[in-house]
Parts: structure tokens; sequence; C-alpha cells
């Protein structure tokens, strides 16, 4: 398996990039799941979506800039790269952190229930990433160690990492996760909704529970992770993102069990 290249097509000189179309996929069936589903919930299913697109774009922002900030040694030599988000480099714990926190402020603020959207918006964000993570293989990024298992990705001799010019194949860590999202997808849409549908916010919480670990497994192989001393950031923060789940999901049971007691 090996990438065709980042560009898929060019309109006069503009090139179009595998990863911007990638993205701008995952948006559109996100959010296209999340309207489907407040129309069944009898949410208000325009101001969900509305709130949705403002999430995303603050996601988007908080993405790029967790990359940027424990890149910075990079980014601070080449200032003029930070915006160019079309080559990759959005840390998705970035966007997990500032998206979900923006559209429950909005939610709040245009009396929409909280807990309730985020029920709803939690699969399509599960979707997207499945989609978005794609985006990598083109770009020849978020790769794992060398392997020579018959899945193994061909890197190109300019991608490879200091050390690594040797070798040829190496982890597609990126189809790993895009499976992995799936997966979580197929769990909360199949099992966890239906089972916690009077739990609002059982749904969320699942949703980062179930990726936090699966992303912390994927993460010992890749080899662009950030780190902080021994200690790798993404694995770090899938560690509080479990501790946020269950917490969370501890929290709305008890929560529920309060309302529902006579």
């Amino acid at each position: 398996m090996s990438s065709p290249g980042a560009i898929a097509f060019y309109i006069g000189p503009l090139p179009v990039r595998w990863y911007g179309i990638l993205m701008a996929v995952s948006i559109v069936v996100g959010l296209w799941l999340a309207y489907r589903e407040a129309r069944r919930e009898k949410l208000p299913a325009d101001d969900i979506i509305s709130i949705g697109q403002w999430s995303i774009l603050a996601g988007l922002v908080g993405a790029r800039l967790y990359e940027v900030a424990f890149n910075w040694d990079y980014y601070g030599e080449y200032p003029w790269k930070i915006p160019a988000v079309w080559e990759g480099g959005l840390a998705i714990h970035g966007g997990l952190i500032v998206g979900p926190l923006v559209g429950a402020l909005l939610a709040w603020r245009w009396r929409v229930p909280v807990l309730r959207g985020l029920d709803v918006a939690a699969p399509g964000l599960a979707i997207g990433q499945a989609i978005g993570r794609w985006g990598n293989f083109f770009n020849e990024e978020a790769f794992g160690r060398p392997t020579d298992l018959p899945w193994k990705l061909y890197i190109s001799p300019s991608h490879r990492p200091p050390g690594y010019a040797q070798y040829d194949y190496f982890h597609p860590t990126f189809l790993y996760e895009s499976l992995w999202d799936l997966a979580v997808f197929l769990m909360l849409v199949s099992a966890v909704r239906p089972r916690f549908r009077k739990r609002p916010g059982a749904v969320f919480f699942t949703y980062i529970g179930l990726y936090s670990v699966g992303r912390f497994l994927i993460e010992g192989l890749r080899l662009d992770s950030f780190w902080v001393g021994s200690v790798r950031v993404p694995q770090a923060a899938s560690l509080i993102g479990v501790l946020i789940a269950v917490i969370g999901f501890v929290w709305v049971h008890r929560r529920t069990s309060t309302v529902a007691a006579p």
C-alpha cells in the first residue's frame, strides 16, 4: 500500500488536496447524521447544525493550535506554515478539547439541551474521524514503526523521519485509527444509543472513552508523537480522556437516577 500523492487535481494553477476533500466529506457526513438524529429526537435540528458548524470551526482551530504548540521548534522557525492546514497537522486532541466546549456553551446560550446535543453529535464525530484519517494516507503522515506485515505501508524517502531512511515499510496507524473510529461509530449507534437513550450524556462520554482507549494503544506505534520528557503527550491525553469518560458516565447515571427517583 502506498500513497498516490497529496494532490487530487488542479483547478487552473490551484491544487486541490485529498486532505481537504476528506475533511470536507467528514464534516458534511457528521453534520448530516447529527441533523437526522436531532430531528428524530425532536430537538431543534437547525440550531443543532448551527452549533455544530461553530463547534467544528472551533475544533479545527483548537486542533491546529495544539499541533503548533507541541511542534513549536518547527513552526517557530517557519511561522508562515502555521495556517497551512492543507498540508496536514491537525491534532485531534486539541479539537476534542475546544470543539465540544464551544458546542456546549452555545447550546446553553441558545437553550438547546446540552447533554442531548452532545449525544446527537458523538456518532458524527466518530465517523468523521474515520473518514478524515485517510487524509494522513495521502499526505504520508501519522504512520508507525517499521513493519513487514502484509498490510504494510510504503513511505517515500522524503517523508521518513530521521533515523528511518533505510526502512521502506511502516505500520499504517492512520488505518488502525480509522477502523477503530468506524467500530466506535457502529457501537454507538447499534448498542450504546438504544440502551442509554434515557440517560443524556451517556453516548458522548462513551464516545470519549472508547476513542481514548483506541488512541492510547495505537499511539504506542507512532513515530511522530509529541513528547514531554519521557511521556507521550497523546497517550497522557488519552488517559485523561478515559478518566473524564468514566467520571462523566458515573455522573450521568447518578443524575438520571436522581431525576427519576420519586
